[in-house]
């Protein structure tokens, strides 16, 4: 019999900030309709609280209307992950922090898998990610994947009518420096920006 409660995971949007602009996204949406983005930063006491419910268990940081990068105690909840032998994934697809922010964070818990949305080859991934630095994003994944445990590091690539033709070389890219790779395929293909 399975245990329902064991496999209980959690995925949390832990901000409300994000530097870029992608056309389906809940915060582009809201800022078209000049409706106020909800919410607040996530606290590290919240988080806490939280926490010791899913010990054992996975948190994604995932966002709605952020990316995780943004939250101040993003590296903290990392290692509090740790301390509590709970499994992280952090999804990101904002290339707007330094290179020494994202090694302090991969070195801060080896063991969280880092999910890197680049959707293209990475100097086309902007055309859907506006104002995203695919190639930076891309540089920053090889060097979590040289940081992190073994096959803690993702590409994710949402498939559109502008990198469908690409997903062959990005494949290649991605198994010649050890980097598991995904594909979503989607219905927002009309509403990227060419």
């Amino acid at each position: 019999m399975i245990d329902i409660h064991k496999q209980k995971n959690l995925n949390i949007d832990i901000g409300i900030r994000c530097t870029l602009q992608c056309s389906e996204c809940q915060r582009t949406i809201h800022k078209k309709e000049n409706w106020p983005i909800p919410g607040k930063d996530m606290t590290i006491e919240q988080f806490d609280k939280i926490s010791n419910f899913f010990k054992g268990r996975r948190i994604y940081f995932c966002g709605s209307f952020s990316d995780p990068i943004f939250n101040p105690d993003l590296i903290e909840m990392l290692r509090m992950c740790k301390t509590k032998k709970i499994k992280a994934f952090v999804h990101t697809a904002a290339s707007h922090k330094s290179e020494n922010w994202y090694i302090k964070a991969f070195e801060s818990n080896v063991d969280v898998s880092w999910v890197f949305g680049i959707d293209g080859l990475p100097h086309e991934s902007h055309l859907y990610r506006v104002n995203q630095d695919g190639e930076k994003l891309f540089n920053i994944m090889l060097k979590a994947n040289s940081i992190l445990t073994p096959r803690c590091t993702e590409w994710q690539y949402i498939i559109f009518d502008y990198n469908i033709n690409s997903i062959q070389s990005a494949l290649e890219l991605a198994r010649k420096n050890n980097i598991y790779f995904f594909t979503i395929d989607t219905n927002r293909k009309e509403n990227v920006r060419i």
